[in-house]
């Protein structure tokens, strides 16, 4: 029976810009591969002939039990390619973070040089207001204040 999502995994192209990027998000670092892992077990886990990777695990520092986020550079395969070019593909789209206070949290990363798609916007008959922004590498994130 699965119990509960332990991480989620997000490839970049370099690992201390990304990194730097998500711990202006409030993310701390929890495990630290950073000087690199060159895993067999692993590589075929993944279905790959070899994997040379560098990554963190992060959480957010007032949930130290909280889902992970997995942040990863392949240095071997190299990492390539981009980000899906909008949010109506298929598959998983954008990462969603649950805040208190939309306005203040979006004034302050702002401040910090994150470039926001808008300002938050609330969405018709609920109390749910959101906005969207992207890492270094073009992976939407989604700030939310509300619930359905």
């Amino acid at each position: 029976m699965i119990e509960s999502i332990f991480h989620f995994n997000i490839n970049c192209t370099d690992l201390d810009r990304s990194l730097s990027f998500y711990e202006k998000l409030g993310f701390k670092v929890i495990l630290d591969f950073k000087e690199g892992m060159n895993s067999e077990p692993m590589a075929k886990a993944f279905n790959m002939s070899h994997a040379q990777i560098r990554g963190v695990h992060l959480i957010l520092e007032n949930d130290p039990t909280g889902t992970r986020i997995d942040l990863v550079e392949f240095q071997d395969p190299k990492t390539e390619g981009k980000p899906y070019p909008h949010l109506y593909h298929t598959g998983i789209a954008r990462m969603c973070l649950r805040t208190q206070n939309i306005h203040q949290v979006y004034a302050n990363l702002k401040q910090k040089g994150i470039n926001f798609f808008s300002e938050p916007q609330t969405l018709p008959g609920t109390n749910v207001t959101i906005v969207c922004f992207t890492d270094p590498d073009g992976t939407v994130l989604e700030l939310l204040e509300g619930s359905f």
